[in-house]
């Protein structure tokens, strides 16, 4: 589990590439001082696990299916990514809950600065789009953002300063790819609301849509 605030940028060192696999070995210094064999690091919102690691270095296994699904497949050598540690039970919640498990890769589709902010609107496939609220939050390759801006398959966000400087959202321009985790809250809710496959849960999810829709929450 992690909280979607990066604490470091790293930089990808290596890529070996398997069959269809591939071991990537990330520079890194922050999210080394306490890291063990088997450890949990999200690499631009991506959970990755660790087997190998010394002092400026730690190398990851990325899986067929992880490598689909992500931008990992468009790193090179020298690219910059974003580290996380998973969540320490004794820390600090500063963001939202981010499992590091990517539903889709998004699109930017414009990029504009407002004052000291920079606006993304980023464009998303359908399935996703209905997991995006207003006011909401949304992991953008591992950062912990919130939505601005809600329409048709697009959604916005807004960086501050410090953001754009310490995450590698602020690099991106229009056309980048980027990694798209929605909120796992939203998921779950989604879930409950539309499974319909365990005996009574029809029932259950419309009392729990009809509740939401008292208060506010769904149209």
């Amino acid at each position: 589990m992690f909280t979607g605030i990066i604490e470091e940028i790293g930089k990808i060192k290596r890529i070996q590439k398997a069959t269809e696999a591939i071991v990537l070995t990330i520079d890194a210094k922050t999210v080394l001082e306490d890291v063990n064999l088997g450890d949990s690091i999200s690499v631009n919102g991506v959970c990755l696990t660790v087997t190998a690691y010394s002092q400026s270095e730690f190398t990851v296994d990325v899986m067929p299916e992880t490598i689909k699904a992500s931008t990992l497949q468009l790193l090179t050598v020298g690219s910059r990514v974003n580290l996380e540690r998973a969540m320490a039970a004794n820390g600090r919640f500063g963001g939202h809950f981010v499992s590091g498990h990517v539903d889709g890769i998004g699109t930017i589709v414009s990029k504009t600065r407002k004052g000291n902010a920079f606006y993304y609107e980023i464009q998303v496939d359908p399935e996703l789009r209905e997991f995006m609220m207003l006011k909401g939050s949304v992991s953008v390759d591992g950062t912990s953002l919130t939505i601005f801006d809600v329409r048709n398959q697009a959604f916005t966000i807004s960086l501050i300063p410090h953001t754009v400087l310490h995450t590698v959202v602020g690099d991106k321009q229009r056309g980048d790819k980027v990694n798209i985790e929605c909120d796992m809250l939203a998921k779950y809710m989604h879930q409950m609301m539309t499974n319909k496959s365990t005996p009574g849960a029809s029932n259950r999810s419309g009392n729990m849509k009809d509740l939401l829709q008292q208060h506010g929450f769904t149209n």
